[in-house]
């Protein structure tokens, strides 16, 4: 497929973060733009702000003319239906119809492409490693799978020399991907309600790596089962970090690479799982030819990504934080994080379990994990694509953290349970729509203080 041959794209399912960033790319290279999805978000919003145009009722008479036209791309997520009546039209009427890992795909090849893979991680170094380049001024696309508080977009465009992508397993989506440079941040178990074991998951990651390009460079963390150049910290890795001091709410380090030591490195993400994602955005960036010591003063200036260990309120008595942690390893990482660097203090989590399989798959290390804080809130279920599952449902989870100080609640009384919460450290966790309850906790608590 020619893109150059490409009128108008429509995208099926245009709000999601790694669909609304290829919108945004093909509005930019000037292609007639518009899509549906399901509800109204910031991300839709942004959207029709530059001049693509969303609806939100799946009917083929509101799709206008423009891409009806016979060269039209249209591009749809996993997420949509088969049932879904727009899908179904363009595929019975021969258009192209192409997954976003396809277009991605499609676009990036001829680049030197940086892609990160793992089930976590992945969007905090491809944001981290965005703004490496662009402190280095490479000519770089970037698309992200969160809003990067650098750029205040989750799509970069700067240039077209360089590429950085997100290689996500969902799907197995990172297979349409042929990078320059890859890096594997993390392999646990996750999706199995599409890989159903551990190892298709690990197989799937095997068969990414042998999709580098001849002569590209593979970097893993260290004491993955994956041969390559290992990142870690105070493990020997190859690129490593060692002599860890926390000044003022800020890491400062060494990094030590294969060819040198760079002193007093500073980095503002809390969490050992941050520095981890910074330390492989730095070494993949390395490889594009930036002067090692550019790059680490780069770290220190980076902002962060939405929803990963947001700092809402930041005062000398209260926090909020909010963080898209979804799984159990992604918790207990946020749990280290936030008794690092709040040590003594009280903390109450907000969570809300995405999906009914992931709840079931690992009901247990939900549930060890949440137990770890101080007070939990649990929602309902977000069941996002997925149909209940009989027997698993938030109460199931909630009889299992072992910690008196739990209750489940609705969606609908949040505010008025979280608005006494005026000391110690408050987090809110999830991956589904709690991320649009948190302004409004936000401006609820800010009252308070």
């Amino acid at each position: 497929m020619n893109l150059k041959d490409i009128h108008s794209v429509y995208f099926i399912g245009i709000g999601g973060i790694g669909m609304s960033a290829l919108a945004r790319y093909f509005k930019f290279v000037g292609k007639e733009v518009g899509g549906y999805d399901r509800t109204p978000t910031p991300i839709t919003d942004g959207l029709m702000e530059k001049g693509i145009s969303v609806h939100f009722e799946d009917n083929v008479d509101l799709i206008s003319n423009t891409f009806k036209h016979p060269n039209t791309l249209v591009v749809y997520t996993p997420a949509v239906p088969a049932s879904h009546s727009e899908y179904q039209f363009y595929k019975n009427n021969g258009f192209s119809l192409k997954k976003r890992s396809e277009v991605l795909g499609i676009i990036t090849k001829d680049s030197f492409c940086l892609a990160v893979a793992g089930t976590h991680g992945k969007t905090t170094t491809t944001c981290i490693l965005a703004h490496l380049l662009s402190e280095c001024e490479l000519p770089m696309t970037a698309f992200l799978g969160g809003v990067s508080e650098d750029f205040n977009s989750n799509f970069v465009l700067e240039g077209t020399e360089y590429s950085v992508v997100e290689a996500d397993e969902f799907d197995r989506s990172f297979l349409r991907l042929t990078p320059t440079v890859a890096c594997v941040t993390s392999m646990d178990a996750d999706h199995l309600d599409i890989y159903r074991t551990k190892e298709a998951l690990e197989h799937s990651f095997h068969e990414f790596i042998e999709r580098i390009k001849p002569d590209g460079k593979l970097f893993v963390r260290k004491g993955l089962p994956l041969e390559g150049i290992t990142f870690g910290i105070e493990d020997g890795a190859d690129y490593c970090i060692e002599n860890i001091e926390i000044e003022h709410g800020a890491y400062i380090f060494d990094l030590v690479t294969p060819s040198e030591v760079i002193k007093s490195v500073k980095f503002s993400k809390p969490g050992r799982h941050n520095l981890l994602n910074g330390l492989a955005a730095f070494a993949m960036a390395v490889q594009t030819g930036c002067p090692p010591h550019r790059l680490a003063k780069a770290l220190g200036t980076f902002k962060g990504v939405q929803r990963r260990f947001s700092y809402q309120i930041r005062e000398k008595d209260f926090v909020f934080i909010d963080d898209y942690a979804h799984h159990p390893t992604e918790i207990g990482a946020v749990h280290q994080a936030i008794r690092e660097m709040h040590p003594g203090e009280k903390v109450t989590v907000i969570f809300q379990p995405h999906l009914f399989s992931r709840t079931q798959d690992f009901v247990d290390d939900f549930a060890t994990s949440l137990s770890d804080f101080d007070e939990i809130i649990l929602l309902d279920i977000y069941p996002a694509r997925e149909e209940p599952i009989e027997g698993v449902t938030s109460q199931w989870l909630l009889d299992k953290i072992e910690n008196p100080n739990k209750r489940l609640i609705s969606k609908s009384a949040l505010l008025e349970e979280v608005k006494n919460c005026k000391a110690g450290v408050l987090v809110a966790l999830g991956a589904g729509d709690i991320g649009l309850e948190v302004p409004k906790i936000k401006k609820e608590l800010s009252y308070a203080h």
